[in-house]
């Protein structure tokens, strides 16, 4: 069961809001809501939102004014506009494309998720909470002025650009979802307040075909965008081999104020759209080790985001609610069994069966790269030397 381990450094605001679910593309979309609404409830079973630490908080949809911090106001009228007509093709726009249907509730249920990340900003800033969770979020690949990769309005992007907005001087974002976090980076690559970090599926295997190592920042912010792309294959000892060989050292050569994460699930080996073979047993690992990061460089600010997760009842679900237990300050034991209530929520709503534990059975265990050396025949570490070579001498780090 969860076990307490700070109340005071570790309070948390989780941001939920049942209409979230109306995020819907199609009936065979693959990105399905009900992997929101399973997550949710899989969080009361283990009884962290009545944990006195921690805050479920729904707020208002993201207005225009906030929306155009990243977003062009064409674009936000051409969403509407798509709304109000579903058969809308504008594939300049990326709407009403196979990836992209349009669907009536597109402007509102996207407005929604960004309003929900844009108010953790909010909170985390503020001090209203040390820690705030959006797993609804994360929708990382919308751009400025087009919707692409299931991703309308760019949450994170605006969680950022809200977090500028209030006097911040450095934000790191860091993105362990399978695609690269393209149009965060988009966003950002002219901004020397802040860092975007991607660890991803090779480029060359996987949507949106970008994040090479080479893709390191614009003139005005060099070295500030971080790509560290690994062989479709990859597992668990390589993806936190990966991931402990590359964030850490930046965020501390960056000291950023706050810490934005998306915690995209569909690095799992089940995951249908994508190829590496995590387990849920290493995403906690990095959860853990995110929520450490925001402690030791920025006094715990942490947003943690959702993301991309296809997997809709086996992965997702205990992904992030790992990932909010960790946010409270409440990690669970991974051997623990899932609730006999959420187990028969899954059947109503799926008639699928639900996972037992909320263990993969991994150990969550690698070897650091900083010990026994690297192995020049090796396909990770050739990407983990290729990355550090590409950014750290920016940061005045040795590769």
């Amino acid at each position: 069961m969860p076990r307490a381990e700070s109340d005071q450094s570790c309070a948390l605001r989780l941001f939920w809001d049942e209409a979230e679910t109306a995020y819907k593309f199609s009936d065979r979309h693959p990105m399905d809501p009900v992997r929101l609404a399973l997550t949710m409830r899989l969080v009361e079973s283990f009884g962290l939102t009545a944990a006195p630490n921690v805050t479920v908080a729904a707020a208002p949809p993201a207005g225009d004014s906030t929306l155009t911090l990243v977003h062009r106001p064409d674009y936000l009228a051409a969403v509407r506009r798509a709304a109000a007509d579903p058969t809308t093709v504008d594939e300049a726009r990326g709407l009403g494309t196979e990836d992209n249907p349009v669907f009536p509730a597109i402007h509102t249920a996207s407005a929604l998720i960004a309003g929900q990340s844009v108010a953790a900003a909010e909170a985390v800033w503020h001090g209203t909470a040390r820690h705030a969770v959006n797993f609804a979020g994360g929708l990382h690949h919308a751009m400025p002025g087009r919707t692409s990769g299931f991703c309308v309005y760019n949450d994170a992007a605006l969680a950022i650009a809200r977090l500028l907005e209030l006097g911040a001087e450095r934000v790191a974002y860091v993105d362990t979802d399978v695609h690269h976090g393209d149009g965060v980076q988009q966003s950002f690559w002219d901004d020397p307040r802040v860092l975007t970090v991607s660890l991803h599926e090779h480029p060359g295997t996987l949507f949106p075909q970008t994040g090479w190592p080479s893709e390191t920042g614009g003139e005005a912010a060099p070295g500030l965008a971080a790509n560290l792309p690994l062989p479709a294959g990859t597992a668990d000892a390589g993806w936190l081999r990966a991931f402990h060989a590359f964030v850490p050292e930046l965020l501390a050569a960056f000291e950023p104020q706050v810490i934005v994460s998306q915690h995209g699930a569909d690095t799992h080996v089940e995951d249908p759209l994508a190829h590496l073979l995590v387990t849920v047993d290493a995403q906690r690992v990095v959860a853990r080790s995110l929520h450490e990061l925001a402690h030791r460089h920025c006094d715990g600010r942490w947003v943690a985001l959702g993301g991309g997760g296809y997997a809709v009842v086996d992965v997702v679900p205990r992904a992030w609610t790992q990932l909010v237990a960790i946010a409270a300050g409440r990690p669970i034991d991974p051997t623990t069994e899932t609730p006999d209530e959420w187990r028969a929520e899954v059947y109503r709503r799926t008639r699928r069966p639900a996972p037992l534990r909320m263990t993969d059975g991994a150990t969550g265990d690698f070897q650091d790269f900083a010990e026994g050396g690297y192995d020049p025949a090796d396909r990770i570490d050739q990407a983990i030397l290729a990355a550090r070579r590409a950014v750290f001498p920016y940061h005045g780090l040795l590769p």
